[in-house]
């Protein structure tokens, strides 16, 4: 039981931040279609065990994400990718505190990130986990 939800909540660590979920109705469909045969109720159990949070938006984020998220909005000011490595712009001397929440965040697809003064260059484990990463940012950039 507890190897179950322990993937489910995997499953909606992956969905919540691949993908803008606004209810709970839509993480139940999207955990349906990814194999998960769950209720509203167990969903919302999971939430709250995560410490997923809500942003003004109405858009689900993990907790570990919130800080991240608030930092790429207001900070970053491009990304680019090539392959496996992801290199973000930053404004002047943030580029360290983006990196450490990049870091604090444990990001899967992340191996180590190093900053300097406005860039940070992103390692991800595959060029497919890079795309990944590099959606991610750009997502999250995208929450104002």
């Amino acid at each position: 039981m507890v190897k179950k939800r322990n993937n489910r909540q995997d499953a909606i660590r992956g969905i919540v931040r691949e993908k803008a979920i606004r209810t709970q109705r839509a993480l139940v469909e999207e955990l349906a279609a990814s194999g998960f045969a769950c209720t509203q109720a167990t969903v919302s159990r999971d939430i709250a065990d995560m410490g997923l949070r809500k942003l003004p938006e109405g858009i689900y984020v993990l907790a570990e994400d919130q800080h991240l998220q608030r930092m790429v909005s207001d900070l970053v000011s491009g990304v680019a990718r090539a392959n496996n490595l992801v290199l973000v712009k930053a404004q002047p001397g943030t580029a360290p505190g983006i990196a450490a929440a990049i870091d604090a965040a444990e990001l899967p697809e992340v191996v180590g990130s190093l900053a300097g003064n406005d860039t940070i260059l992103v390692v991800a484990s595959t060029d497919e986990a890079g795309e990944s990463f590099e959606s991610l940012i750009n997502k999250l950039r995208n929450r104002r």
